[in-house]
């Protein structure tokens, strides 16, 4: 601010005194995975509450690491049941893509009306929904975007490769991709028996 005041209002300050201060790094690197029994919680919650669509919208997020808009707007006119995969025509990248579903996911998408979307309202109404479904079931610190990195750190413990995972989670860039990916040990032990 005082080097806008100095150079475009012209104001005579002399030098910036804040010249020589950095600012602190923003660490938004988050490692948030789903705690064992939370997604019972989730689940449980749902069910009792006859929350289907809500429901259906959390476990496609965990099991596609779709992004919020995308899974928003899952119809089942996108699904091809033959090759069990779901084209996605808008996305944050801006293009289009196909997804692999594993059978949980194809289960949610072809049990789907024609003409109907995973999720029937506004975003607005499902981030309430969202944030209610948090605030009462008291799962601390978890947001909507956690389950996408818990889909792709899934995906790795599963043994995908990275292009295989990217072409799921519409990564283009592999450092960035590593980013949601946080393993846990004792899935990665299972593996190396």
């Amino acid at each position: 601010m005082f080097q806008v005041a100095i150079n475009e209002w012209d104001i005579p300050l002399g030098s910036n005194p804040l010249h020589k201060v950095k600012l602190p790094k923003f660490n938004d690197k988050r490692s948030r995975r789903l705690e064992p029994g939370e997604f019972d919680i989730i689940t449980s919650y749902c069910k009792t509450r006859k929350l289907a669509e809500l429901q259906n919208v959390i476990t496609l997020a965990i099991e596609t690491g779709m992004r919020r808009g995308e899974l928003l707007s899952v119809c089942k006119e996108y699904f091809n049941a033959d090759t069990r995969t779901l084209y996605i025509p808008i996305t944050k990248s801006g293009h289009s893509r196909t997804i692999p579903l594993t059978s949980q996911a194809a289960v949610i998408v072809k049990a789907l009306n024609d003409d109907q979307k995973v999720y029937s309202k506004s975003i607005e109404g499902f981030m309430s929904a969202w944030q209610r479904l948090i605030k009462r079931t008291g799962i601390v610190d978890l947001r909507f975007h956690d389950l996408r990195h818990e889909a792709i750190s899934r995906f790795f413990e599963m043994g995908l490769s990275v292009p295989e995972v990217a072409l799921i989670s519409g990564h283009r860039d592999y450092r960035m991709l590593q980013r949601y990916t946080h393993l846990k040990a004792e899935q990665v032990a299972l593996k190396l028996n």
